[in-house]
């Protein structure tokens, strides 16, 4: 399927390009191996994020990036 022929705007056609990629790639064994690797996950993102991220501040942050960058 060629991207012309994708629906971008249809969540199940984008699937199904996206499966027949990793299929016509990674063939069939490879392609539910490769999806095996991903879930759903639990808890809540957001709150778990702002609990972790509370007490740091974006001047940390970017000391650390900068720190992580000259290393």
């Amino acid at each position: 399927m060629s991207n012309l022929a994708i629906d971008y705007s249809n969540p199940v056609a984008i699937r199904k390009a996206g499966l027949d990629a990793l299929r016509k790639e990674l063939g069939s064994l490879g392609m539910v191996l490769f999806m095996l690797q991903f879930d759903n996950g639990y808890g809540n993102y957001t709150e778990e994020r702002d609990e972790l991220l509370k007490d740091i501040t974006l001047d940390e942050l970017n000391r650390e990036l900068v720190a992580m960058q000259t290393v």
